[in-house]
């Protein structure tokens, strides 16, 4: 079939209408705390994010719609999923404004299909960036250390911070709308969850899984403490650049290899070896070769001399040196490097700690004891060059581990530990997703899963900090000369204290992952048997971003199958990272960090650039992060409102992509919002005050077919929520509403509404498009609930109710549709001819088509068709369809 599209009379083409600025309303009806609000006055002439969103999160709270009621069963199931716990210095970023988005509609599709739900919110204490934050108010308040109050007085400070400053996040949460219940609200260091803690440690200790042991650490000098991978920032250098480092004034130069000999006992030869960390010299213990290298086949027990020392380091021989890489002889430091700990453990060489907790230079000869580890660097390297042993300094590429607390390098430093044994829960985690008991999805995850688990390493859980779960294990000093130290004597301190003088010291705290790893059942009680235990737990999902599965979600499932028997849930949801417009990773140095509520209030260019004052960056990177604001937001961020927010994270999350999120898209979808404040406007004014829903009406073909739509895109949906298929979701609600409802089946009865009282058959035709215009409306608002809670409430309450007194009082606890309400996919007599005009109305309104047409501007569309049987029924439909049309 052609198509020809001709202007008929040729009239003067208007200009275009200057584009309106976005207009805020504000909704200033006295409505108190949880009180209903106002749904009788006239809507805004349109939608305006302040207004929507006004009041209705309270009272949603107050009626209690997000409480699951436990005391009758529930034959549709039960929907139960904690929240990954946040942190209580955080504030809300894009990656939790996802991953809220995600679990909220999961939470909220749950509760409206009759699930028993809960949504369990909770904090954690996160040890090492709460002590961060308190003890620099301290610094700059009061000029005070955490030491000059002592450990208990500090930890009154955070407490103290916490409970002014700590709930901060729960209010940003509800202003996203997040439907959980506030009443299970719960902190990591508050008993219930302490207690539990404690009770984990004590059972694993006593079945042997976690024991304490000397070995190397993530250490941070500054911090004074271990640190976790998680907490490690590995910065990459191409060559040589200067850092700055805590406690040095001027930067410290990183990305070179300096080379320099040992001399081989015995005689003039010396071997050449090469370092990134010039001052761990004064720790090597040997010098490694390969077993296979020509060149050292003579040294075999052969050893060379510290130039600084009376030391004799053997050279020894381990398949781990790449011979290939210069020289082919690696110095070896096994208190002081990963690999030659590796080394030293397998050639039982002398572990030579040369490093305080501080950083300080001990067990080293003069002059460099005492000296700062980067201090002793330089005098190293002119000691060298003085013994006429430095060979030379070159570029070297290399990754800097750098503390993402303190900006400190991390070093590796023996210390003993608590760890916990990996091993075999490692394997049970792993075997419950080979089983097919644990789902993850996507499934693009599985290798990343069963190569951390099958090689997993036994997990350091003890920190050297002040605020966390004091680990309940004991140092026991006796002040009885009779007690040889390191004598077994009874753990009974009543027992003790009537024998022997003593102290009883606790001084570390257990690494926050671990109170983490058990907060899917110990929010519930356990080890108490509670009846919130036994109905929620094991819980259904866990959803969260794919960067922490090894930190938290394996070690829940390792914990949760040791401590319960049990998986602490059934699948795993792996949403991607949230990334800028041009793909670049969130960073504040870039100045692309946006704070969710700012997408939702809007705000200036200058409010982005005050933000920046609060921030630690340097002044350079302050400009530079201007900079990138002023390219990214030359007029600053519009309002778009929390329900565009969440549409547009949940329409751009594709499973195993990250998200490049453009704000112009968030913009978009307010304007959509927009789109369905005017349908349901247009709908009132066309139902009129005294509209009752049928509940059947004899539909026409257009009916039918906008039924069949409103069917295809509730099967959509709900395979979308069930597969995890968020694109899916709002493709399929965005298309129902924009292209289909209102481009094509508004358009259609318009005409039919404007001559509803010609006659009596005009009559019925009307009042059967009212019922299918509420229809479409009603269930169409349904549908999109879960993504956008607050405008489809308030346009939700503006309609009438097909059942009045079976109706819920909010659409977030209303049945969420079914294909069955409303038909199944029209395939009849006539559907293929009715698609087609739907579709051509469709290409005739698209803006930028080539059938566009401009308002007030007359055309005749011809149509050609190949037959005349196709022709008939087309013309009367036509004449019935799009009478507006027509001509």
């Amino acid at each position: 079939m052609e198509e020809k599209k001709k202007k008929l009379p040729t009239t003067e083409k208007k200009p275009k209408p200057e584009k309106k600025e976005i207009g805020v309303v504000a909704y200033n009806t006295p409505t108190p705390a949880g009180e209903k609000k106002d749904v009788v006055s006239p809507l805004p002439d349109a939608y305006s994010p302040q207004y929507v969103e006004a009041a209705w999160y309270p009272w949603w709270e107050k009626q209690g719609f997000f409480k699951p009621d436990i005391h009758r069963p529930n034959p549709r199931g039960v929907f139960m999923m904690c929240i990954p716990p946040p942190n209580v210095t955080g504030s809300l970023h894009l990656g939790h404004a996802l991953t809220n988005a995600i679990q909220d509609s999961l939470t909220r599709w749950h509760r409206m299909r009759g699930e028993t739900t809960l949504w369990n919110p909770g904090c954690d204490h996160a040890g090492i960036a709460t002590q961060v934050v308190v003890e620099k108010k301290l610094k700059r308040e009061r000029g005070m250390t955490r030491h000059d109050l002592g450990r208990e007085g500090f930890i009154e400070e955070v407490w103290k911070w916490k409970n002014e400053k700590g709930d901060r996040i729960y209010h940003q949460l509800k202003k996203l709308g997040s439907s959980l219940d506030w009443d299970r609200a719960c902190f990591t260091m508050d008993t219930k969850l302490s207690y539990a803690v404690q009770e984990a440690f004590i059972r694993m200790h006593e079945e042997g899984v976690i024991y304490r042991s000397k070995r190397l650490v993530n250490w941070s000098c500054t911090l004074n403490s271990a640190i976790s991978d998680i907490e490690v920032d590995k910065k990459e250098l191409t060559g040589r650049t200067l850092l700055p480092v805590p406690g040095y004034k001027d930067k410290v130069e990183f990305g070179v290899m300096a080379c320099f000999a040992y001399k081989v006992d015995g005689s003039d030869e010396e071997v050449v070896v090469a370092t990134t960390r010039l001052e761990t010299m004064l720790g090597d213990s040997a010098v490694a070769v390969h077993p296979q290298d020509p060149r050292y086949q003579h040294l075999r027990g052969k050893s060379v001399l510290h130039p600084f020392c009376d030391r004799k380091m053997p050279v020894v021989f381990d398949d781990f040196v790449d011979m290939n890489f210069g020289t082919g002889a690696v110095k070896i430091t096994p208190a002081h490097d990963h690999n030659d700990y590796e080394v030293g453990e397998r050639h039982k060489l002398d572990f030579l700690n040369i490093l305080d907790e501080n950083g300080l230079l001990i067990n080293v000869p003069a002059p460099f004891l005492g000296m700062k580890r980067f201090e002793a660097r330089k005098a190293v390297l002119q000691a060298l060059k003085d013994r006429g042993l430095f060979k030379e300094i070159k570029d070297h590429p290399m990754v800097v581990p750098v503390c993402s607390r303190s900006k400190d390098i991390v070093e590796p430093l023996l210390k003993p530990q608590w760890y916990v044994s990996c091993a075999e829960m490692g394997k049970d985690a792993a075997d419950a997703v080979r089983n097919g008991q644990l789902k993850i999805i996507p499934d693009h995850h599985l290798k990343t899963w069963f190569n951390w688990l099958d090689n997993i390493r036994d997990w350091c859980i003890s920190r050297q900090l002040w605020w966390g779960h004091r680990i309940p294990a004991y140092f026991v000093t006796v002040d009885d000369p009779s007690v040889k130290p390191g004598q077994v004597i009874p753990l009974l301190s009543a027992y003790l204290e009537s024998v022997y003088p003593l102290i009883l010291d606790r001084e570390d705290v257990l690494d926050t992952w671990f109170s983490s790893g058990i907060f899917p059942f110990s929010i519930f009680g356990w080890p108490n048997a509670t009846q919130d235990l036994n109905v929620f737990y094991p819980g259904t999902l866990l959803e969260t971003g794919h960067d922490i599965l090894f930190f938290w979600v394996a070690r829940m499932v390792m914990m949760g199958l040791k401590l319960t028997g049990k998986l602490p849930f059934k699948e795993v949801y792996l949403h991607a990272v949230v990334r800028d417009a041009h793909g670049r990773k969130m960073s504040k140095s870039l100045g692309n960090v946006i704070d969710p509520l700012d997408v939702i209030t809007g705000i200036s260019l200058e409010g982005l650039h005050d933000q920046l004052k609060d921030s630690n960056l340097d002044p350079l990177e302050v400009e530079k992060a201007k900079n990138g604001q002023k390219y990214d937001y030359p007029s600053g961020i519009p309002e778009c409102g929390t329900d565009a927010l969440r549409f547009a994270l949940c329409a751009y999350t594709s499973q195993g992509r990250d998200i490049n999120l453009d704000v112009n898209r968030i913009l978009g979808y307010r304007h959509f919002c927009n789109k369905l404040w005017n349908a349901v406007k247009f709908a009132m004014k066309t139902l009129g005050d005294n509209f009752v829903p049928w509940e059947k009406a004899q539909e026409s073909a257009v009916d039918r077919w906008i039924l069949s739509r409103l069917a295809a895109a509730v099967g959509s949906c709900t395979a979308g929520f069930q597969a995890y298929d968020f694109p899916g979701i709002t493709t399929a609600i965005y298309s129902f509403w924009l292209y289909e409802l209102c481009d094509v089946y508004l358009e259609s009865v318009k005409p039919v509404f404007s001559d509803a009282e010609a006659d009596g058959a005009a009559q019925r035709r009307a009042l059967v498009c009212r019922q299918t215009l509420y229809t479409c409306l009603e269930v169409g608002l349904r549908l999109l609930a879960p993504i956008m809670p607050f405008v489809t409430e308030e346009l939700f309450q503006r309609l009438p109710r097909r059942l009045p007194r079976d109706s819920p009082a909010s659409i977030s606890v209303t049945p969420y549709p079914e294909t069955d309400e409303v038909g199944r996919e029209w395939r009849g007599t006539g559907w293929l001819e009715v698609r087609f005009l739907c579709l051509l109305l469709c290409w005739i309104k698209t803006p930028g088509s080539s059938g566009a047409s401009q308002i007030g501007e007359t055309y005749c569309l011809l149509l050609s068709c190949d037959g005349l049987v196709f022709a008939g029924p087309l013309s009367v439909l036509w004449s019935t369809l799009l009478p507006c049309q027509s001509g």
